[in-house]
């Protein structure tokens, strides 16, 4: 199911679109030394909208929590507030429909990845 799932996504979710830009954009911003930190989120962003299904996300606590938490305050006023905003929008749209609703899930779990991506880890349910 989950295949099937991230297939469709792929497809009529804009999975592929979202990706392409994500990973684009984190390539971009991995050009410059300061924006290599912010480009890593960008690309882990990227493969996790590639196939949301049958991932999950978790806060880690990690030894860099201070540094976590300024990269994150810095992160949503640079852009993170606006993609998720747009995660949210789109979530919405394709809430409208029964069929969609699955796809609107994705995009809330993606809303919630892109609006605090520092110390956020994504693994599959798949043991």
């Amino acid at each position: 199911m989950r295949t099937i799932g991230n297939l469709l996504w792929m497809i009529l979710g804009g999975g592929i679109f979202i990706s392409f830009f994500y990973l684009l954009g984190g390539l971009l911003i991995c050009l410059t030394i300061m924006g290599i930190p912010f480009g890593i989120q960008l690309i882990k962003l990227g493969i996790f909208a590639l196939a949301p299904f049958g991932q999950t996300l978790n806060y880690e606590r990690t030894g860099n929590g201070c540094l976590n938490l300024f990269f994150n305050i810095l992160w949503i006023l640079l852009g993170g507030f606006y993609i998720t905003i747009i995660h949210i929008i789109f979530g919405l749209i394709m809430a409208i429909s029964i069929i969609g609703i699955p796809f609107a899930k994705q995009h809330i779990k993606l809303a919630a990845f892109a609006l605090i991506p520092f110390g956020t880890i994504s693994y599959s349910d798949r043991y």
